[in-house]
């Protein structure tokens, strides 16, 4: 398996270009050793095991975890964001996800292109887990451990 270079997308094997940016892969060095599914790796890291993320999973950072701990997350193009989403497409000031309890909610803050939940344009959302979460040409998929 090699990660692109370019996005950081993970090839599933035998790609010469990267599937989501079509960066050359032929001449790639970057190699990794698998740890395992990443449901393993989500429960080993004690830290974090259960709390709930936002996982980028279509545009640039493919793979990256935010962790939703605080009661307040900023979403947007401003470097000062909790979540830093680097395009064109992304405002300074997307969108906030704010914690109560168990409970996340996401919502825009006047941005130019607006939020997506599950296909939807939505001006506010709770989040449930497994929702996507579709913010300028960045799609996040949020993951909680469910209520038994």
């Amino acid at each position: 398996m090699i990660k692109c270079p370019s996005c950081g997308l993970i090839d599933p094997g035998g790609h010469t270009r990267c599937l989501e940016c079509s960066a050359d892969l032929s001449g790639s060095t970057q190699s990794f050793a698998p740890v395992g599914d990443s449901r393993e790796s989500e429960s080993s890291d004690s830290d974090f095991a259960d709390a709930p993320a936002l996982i980028v999973t279509r545009g640039p950072g493919v793979g990256e975890r935010f962790v939703l701990t605080e009661p307040l997350t900023t979403i947007g193009r401003d470097p000062g964001s909790h979540i830093f989403l680097n395009d064109i497409t992304v405002s300074r000031t997307h969108a906030v996800v704010t914690k109560s309890g168990c409970v996340l909610q996401i919502a825009d803050k006047g941005s130019l292109n607006g939020i997506y939940v599950d296909g939807i344009l939505v001006t506010s959302a709770i989040l449930d887990a497994g929702d996507v979460i579709q913010v300028g040409r960045f799609q996040l998929v949020f993951v909680a451990k469910r209520a038994r």
